[in-house]
């Protein structure tokens, strides 16, 4: 057996955290960022995919957040990729339904 790879697939530098948020109910789901990544591709169909896009390209975007407070106020201050906060509400809006 090839443990490199076993390694490379399973033991990742990169902590499961990172990517998964756990709320208090024991129910592991994803981070608003790691939902929002499946949106994204070139060349962007829509505003969706623009805002994966650019939050992919935002090396500050809050990658372990599922928070909508945490998620909105750092897009207000950093966003200006956005066309506007309805993008992002819709897309918030999607992830609740389908992660929760």
């Amino acid at each position: 057996m090839n443990t490199g790879i076993f390694q490379k697939f399973f033991f990742t530098e990169t902590p499961l955290s990172f990517i998964l948020g756990e709320k208090g109910d024991g129910v592991v789901r994803k981070s608003f960022y790691h939902y929002l990544m499946k949106f994204r591709e070139e060349p962007p169909r829509d505003e969706l995919a623009k805002f994966a896009n650019h939050a992919f390209a935002d090396h500050s975007f809050p990658k372990s957040a599922d928070d909508y407070d945490e998620l909105s106020r750092y897009l207000e201050m950093n966003g200006s990729y956005l066309s506007g906060m309805r993008v992002f509400d819709e897309a918030w809006d999607r992830y609740l339904e389908e992660e929760t």
